[in-house]
């Protein structure tokens, strides 16, 4: 039994075939899948889905990329989406300093709504942090994040990091570059992590990973990580799997 704990199954490269990919995830023993909103429409159609598909849930919340057109209004939708009972999480949320889409300051202001927000409604955060390690932790503790927990989705950052995150109580979650050659950094941090504190994910369609890598992720990808993640802690895949899903039932408040 595997937690996708992070997807973004609503995207238009799965328009031709979304029912025929859903059915390979079930059959690869995918019970569980969080499709996470990134702006307003995105938000909109992870909940539409969860409301198609039973084990499938939604976050919804402002990527750093879509930070300066969403603004306030878009804030605003987000607090009316999160009142949707499968709607288990604010996010994705953060920084993200190496596309630099939107304007830094209009990110770091987004990501701080976000988590008051989050605050607001007793709801976990999904963090997305790619080159702005030491921003996002600033932000976190600036605004007392620890109070609702969540996730730092996609880990990229150091070992020192993720220790900081941990004593936060934050998830560590990992994905498709894992199971990559060069990714020797990021697997002696899987190697540390706790493993009542690891989440796996696919973020599909993106960060395929081995062997599948170049084409178009999907949610029963979701077994190479935890493969890889077992081979790296020298314990069972089934083991891996169990937990990596107790913990994602456990952050993101599912009871079934």
């Amino acid at each position: 039994m595997f937690f996708d704990s992070h997807a973004h199954l609503d995207d238009l490269k799965y328009d031709d075939d979304r029912q025929v990919m859903l059915t390979r995830a079930k059959e690869s023993g995918i019970s569980y899948i969080v499709n996470v909103g990134y702006d307003v429409p995105s938000s909109k159609r992870s909940i539409a889905l969860s409301e198609k598909y039973n084990f499938i849930y939604a976050a919804v919340g402002i990527h750093p990329h879509d930070a300066a057109a969403e603004g306030a209004g878009g804030l605003e939708e987000i607090r009316r989406l999160s009142a949707h009972p499968k709607v288990v999480a604010i996010g994705e949320m953060g920084l993200d300093y190496y596309r630099d889409l939107s304007p830094r300051d209009v990110q770091q202001e987004m990501f701080r709504k976000q988590i008051r927000l989050a605050i607001d409604l007793n709801k976990p955060i999904i963090v997305h942090d790619r080159d702005a390690h030491g921003e996002v932790m600033k932000i976190l503790k600036d605004e007392e994040a620890e109070k609702v927990g969540g996730v730092l989705h996609c880990f990229s950052g150091s070992l020192e990091m993720a220790r900081e995150c941990l004593e936060m109580g934050f998830y560590i979650s990992i994905a498709g570059p894992v199971t990559f050659n060069n990714a020797k950094r990021l697997q002696e941090i899987v190697k540390a992590i706790p493993l009542d504190k690891l989440l796996i994910e696919t973020d599909a369609p993106y960060l395929t990973p081995e062997p599948n890598r170049g084409k178009r992720n999907e949610s029963a990808f979701v077994v190479y990580v935890a493969q890889k993640i077992s081979e790296l802690k020298g314990l069972p895949i089934e083991d891996i799997a169990q937990a990596a899903t107790s913990n994602a039932k456990m952050l993101f408040g599912i009871k079934v």
